[in-house]
């Protein structure tokens, strides 16, 4: 190495030494100095980190990583403010097993997500559970999407490799307690557990892509990885029916076991580990506390609406617990070094405006999820199983929209009108979902989901990988896992609030077509509209309670049924034209990303594009 850039190299570290203290003294004396004194001195500590890593790329040539694929700075370690280039250090072979190992571990958290819950009404059945029944799904969605941002900044602090490891190992281990439940009570609390482990792993495997490649190949790896996703969500349905019919429902928990072990051994033997400055002392305790006690009362309050009116003492009590910890959660991080969440991150427009559309496309992604099942069975008469199985093309339009999308983004400048286009077919398909009757054929409902899906696909590689290219490199972490963390968040409020006017609205919609048959028809109707919409699920019942009327009867029971399915189509029409207006505003949000250049696509004098270490 030159002496002449070992010198400025130090001579830069020393800068940024002085202007951490700077930095530090402002956040913890917030009231003294001016915000544009802080956000100066936030900005100051950025741009020379940033300088430090182009001086990192430049000492490469000379200093090499070291055999067990570290790489160290002129002054013998490596910071977190930084991850060293490992571009020279991985041969093709390795970089090629540790982005399987990666996939893997997506595929271990994604599948587990779908393949449960096909066999979820076999284990309440074994495990006399079904009071308990949807706590299993809640506790982990609450545990898993508190610790997504979490995650991500640990990562940055300390590495990607431990927490890729850590996530793995204790998805495992989680599924076999699980799979070894002997009451409902064990159930939901390795659910809990697993959930945690869970976040680790999806806020984690976006972030690798972000270190091992430039965004020139990152955009299309992450093509790739949505793919994983998407057929995780194609596969899980059927795998779990398989399991619970043949094997039983514990090895819907075993199964993870092989898969998480074959991904623990890829990463571990593959993945290299850059050492960092950070300390345990470095970690945000009192702003990850707060954002337990914030987020997790909230997501709860939304879970619960489905049995509780949202006026209800238990759903206020929740929500205003969380606004209270949200709110000191917010106070706090202001003041932190190494915040959680740094919220400085929301001024810059590409992460804003990635973060909104992550959130609206979210509700409107779930909402579709959750309420097409209900078009196939209650409208369109199509069996349980059948339904599940047409929920798969959608997957499959995710699937192909996804890799696509990752091709195009580095191939077009002005990448956001990918979001855009992808948005506005979204919209086109929730449009034809909420015009579907009675009358519409199921090859018309797949044609719509399919839409939905191709338009949603189009927004997954798109917005992680703009975040990625605009933010400092040792926020990788941080942004990435609020991109994940905001489109969950979006999915549950868009599942509550859409499941809410669902009931509201059901009532109304189908005492309307009763309103015009024969007084007798009463007897046949039973009380409470979302009893009324429940008799449109089991044909074996309908067909029963057919049969047993006298023959002159049989005409009025059908118009019954007709008039209930004409009430819930009319009440999902109405949803979906609710969904679709979320979508208007984020489509109206896309427009507005910033078209930040691609690391790598066109790099500067002095750089070269390779692809960082996987700390």
């Amino acid at each position: 190495m030159s002496t002449s850039v070992s010198e400025e190299y130090e001579q830069a570290q020393q800068e940024l030494d002085r202007a951490e203290v700077i930095k530090r003294h402002l956040a913890k004396n917030p009231d003294q100095y001016p915000a544009g004194d802080r956000i100066a001195a936030f900005q100051r500590v950025d741009e020379l980190r940033e300088q430090l890593q182009s001086l990192q790329l430049r000492v490469e040539a000379d200093n090499r990583p070291q055999p067990n694929g570290s790489a160290t700075q002129p002054n013998g370690r490596a910071t977190h403010a930084e991850r060293p280039s490992m571009g020279e250090g991985l041969s093709r072979t390795r970089l090629i097993l540790v982005t399987i190992g990666t996939m893997l571990a997506l595929l271990l958290a994604a599948l587990d997500q779908t393949i449960v819950g096909t066999a979820m009404p076999r284990i309440v059945a074994d495990l006399n559970g079904l009071a308990f029944y949807t706590l299993v799904t809640t506790v982990y969605l609450v545990t898993s999407t508190v610790m997504v941002p979490i995650a991500g900044k640990l990562g940055d602090l300390f590495g990607r490799k431990p927490f890729l490891l850590a996530g793995m190992v204790g998805f495992v281990l989680a599924s076999a307690l699980c799979g070894l439940s002997q009451n409902m009570a064990e159930l939901i609390a390795f659910r809990g557990i697993q959930g945690i482990f869970g976040g680790i792993l999806f806020a984690t495997v976006f972030t690798v892509i972000g270190d091992l490649y430039p965004p020139a190949v990152r955009a299309r790896i992450q093509g790739l990885f949505g793919a994983v996703f998407g057929l995780a969500s194609v596969l899980g349905p059927t795998a779990g029916g398989y399991l619970t019919d043949n094997l039983g429902w514990r090895w819907v928990f075993y199964v993870n076991v092989p898969v998480g072990i074959l991904a623990v051994l890829t990463v571990a033997s593959t993945m290299p580990f850059v050492r960092t400055r950070a300390s345990w002392r470095d970690i945000d305790f009192v702003g990850a506390g707060l954002l337990v006690l914030g987020v997790a009362p909230l997501l709860t309050a939304l879970t619960i609406t489905r049995d509780h009116a949202w006026t209800s003492p238990e759903v206020l009590g929740l929500l205003a617990v969380a606004a209270v910890m949200l709110v000191l959660f917010f106070i706090v991080e202001q003041r932190g070094e190494h915040p959680i969440v740094p919220f400085r991150l929301f001024q810059d427009r590409t992460f804003a405006v990635s973060v909104i559309a992550g959130a609206l496309t979210g509700f409107g992604m779930f909402g579709t999820i959750i309420f097409v099942p209900l078009i196939y069975q209650g409208v369109l008469g199509i069996s349980a199983t059948n339904s599940g199985q047409l929920l798969t093309p959608m997957m499959l339009g995710l699937v192909f929209a996804s890799v696509i999308s990752g091709q195009l983004m580095v191939r077009i400048r002005r990448y956001r009108f990918i979001g855009t286009a992808g948005i506005s077919v979204m919209l086109v398909g929730m449009w034809l979902l909420s015009q579907v009757t009675t009358g519409t054929s199921r090859l018309e409902v797949v044609r719509d989901i399919v839409i939905v899906g191709a338009g949603l696909g189009t927004t997954f590689p798109l917005y992680i990988n703009a975040v990625q290219s605009a933010v400092p490199r040792q926020m990788l972490g941080v942004a990435t896992s609020q991109i994940q963390f905001w489109r969950n968040m979006g999915g549950t409020i868009g599942t509550a609030v859409l499941g809410s006017l669902l009931v509201q609205r059901l009532d109304t919609n189908i005492k309307a077509q009763l309103a015009g048959l024969p007084p007798a028809a009463a007897n046949f109707v039973p009380k409470g509209s979302s009893s009324s919409a429940q008799t449109l699920f089991d044909a074996g019942k309908i067909n029963a309670a057919r049969a047993a009327l006298p023959p002159q009867l049989t005409p009025l029971f059908d118009q019954v049924l007709h008039a209930i399915r004409v009430g819930l189509a009319n009440s999902l029409h109405e949803l979906f034209l609710y969904g679709g207006a979320v979508l208007v505003l984020a489509l109206i949000a896309s427009v507005f990303l910033k078209d930040v250049p691609l690391r790598g696509r066109k790099q500067e004098p002095g750089t070269e594009a390779a692809p960082m270490a996987a700390a």
